[in-house]
């Protein structure tokens, strides 16, 4: 059974690991299956080294885990368990001022809106977002 410490470590591993754009887009590619690397890099079209780092902290989170290959690492979801998760996180709705200052400057939601102001909401109001 986990204790409330255990499960505050959990939280915080799995909100480091999101909280970072392209940890987020790696996460993304890996509920696809099972990736090298290279092929990151080349779908994201970020540098291998910035995967590797990336992977390195997703892998030091636990959440996803390394199996070599030859020479080469193949990167996966560490637990099913955790992989239908994070699935479910995405399904949810959440409710959003839109009133609020966004915490992230260059965020894609608010940028390039029509008179948005830098760490502002484009529309007024509360609306719900639905990730899928």
């Amino acid at each position: 059974m986990l204790t409330h410490a255990t499960r505050l470590d959990v939280m915080h591993r799995l909100g480091r690991a999101m909280a970072d754009p392209t940890r987020s887009r790696i996460l993304l590619c890996l509920f696809e299956g099972p990736r090298y690397p290279a092929d990151l890099a080349r779908e994201l079209e970020l540098t291998r080294p910035n995967v590797s780092n990336h992977l390195g902290c997703l892998r030091d989170c636990g959440i996803v885990v390394a199996a070599a290959e030859g020479r080469q690492m193949r990167y996966e979801i560490a637990d099913p368990h955790l992989e239908a998760a994070l699935t479910a996180l995405l399904d949810v709705t959440l409710a959003v001022d839109r009133d609020a200052e966004c915490a992230v400057s260059d965020c894609p939601t608010c940028a390039g809106a029509p008179g948005a102001r830098p760490g502002a909401r484009p529309a007024t109001g509360t609306t719900t977002v639905r990730a899928s």
